[in-house]
């Protein structure tokens, strides 16, 4: 149990150092993207040749899990392009919407009933989202790419979800990067139209971070968290992962003193997201407690 509780805290480490590689590498958000899911599919399927973990997948499963792929990369696009276009602090902010996104668009894929609590308490991390808009123009730019990026990632976390029940873990990234290239790959001449890049191939020093964000923050993330979970559950995992918005801005203020450009109403907007994520995880607790049963596992790869 003691290990298991560790690995979940290093995932949630590297969770927070996506953030941190997408300032530091110098390519623009469409290749930091791509070149994260092509490096991710080529190291998982190697992985997965020579450990003999290959699970027998029909055409229509790997279709599936390479359309959650897809979206799971255009997240990643707009929230790298928010990363861009403010920074890191702000980028993640805008992650925390996920919530709310998610409370609409579950119900309306799963034809579940709408919660109205759950619209209340994330309306609260809308409110905060809203005051740093309003209040700090030189970053609307950044926050409008990164509730994008948050609609993407609702989008994923629902689909991921219904893949965990029935397939591997391994077999779920492997497809999941691979409908990430592709998907990526189809838009990509028109993003690269919007924001041209001086050169497509990375430099040796970017290469060696993509490769860091790929094996470590990507197949690294989802595979500690997978090995959690055979001791911790679910619900807890969930719960752990609404901090790493928090993880992220203290990295960010660390290592680039994002303190110095953050306004009041940042901060202020920031404690409002804190309050929802605090009141959800305090709702989401009770429900669990009262049914007895587990929460599903939010999807560790949204960022």
């Amino acid at each position: 149990m003691k290990k298991a509780y560790i690995k979940l805290h290093l995932a949630l480490i590297l969770a927070g150092f996506t953030g941190v590689f997408g300032r530091l590498i110098t390519l623009n958000a469409g290749l930091i993207s791509w070149y994260r899911t092509l490096i991710a599919a080529v190291v998982m399927f190697i992985i997965i040749t020579f450990s003999g973990k290959s699970e027998k997948t029909s055409l229509a499963a790997k279709k599936r899990i390479g359309f959650a792929g897809a979206i799971l990369g255009f997240h990643w696009l707009f929230f790298y392009g928010s990363i861009k276009y403010s920074n890191i602090s702000v980028g993640v902010v805008c992650f925390a919407l996920t919530s709310f996104f998610n409370a609409l668009l579950a119900p309306l894929l799963n034809k579940t009933k709408l919660s109205v609590q759950e619209l209340l308490l994330s309306g609260i991390t809308l409110c905060g989202i809203s005051l740093i808009f309003g209040m700090d123009t030189s970053f609307r730019t950044g926050i409008i790419l990164g509730v994008i990026s948050s609609v993407f990632s609702a989008l994923y976390t629902v689909y991921n979800e219904r893949l965990a029940q029935n397939h591997r873990g391994e077999t779920i990234i492997l497809y999941q990067m691979i409908g990430g290239v592709l998907g990526l790959t189809l838009i990509m001449p028109a993003f690269l139209f919007i924001s041209p890049a001086a050169s497509l191939l990375p430099s040796l020093s970017d290469f060696g971070w993509l490769l860091i964000l790929s094996v470590f923050c990507t197949i690294g993330l989802y595979l500690l968290v997978v090995s959690a979970l055979r001791h911790i559950s679910s619900f807890t995992v969930s719960l752990t992962f609404n901090l790493e918005p928090l993880y992220t801005i203290l990295l960010a203020i660390v290592i680039y003193k994002e303190n110095r450009v953050l306004s009041a109403s940042f901060y202020f907007g920031l404690f409002l997201i804190l309050i929802s994520l605090a009141l959800q995880m305090c709702r989401v607790w009770y429900k669990n407690k009262q049914r007895g049963a587990k929460e599903p596992v939010i999807a560790p790869l949204a960022e």
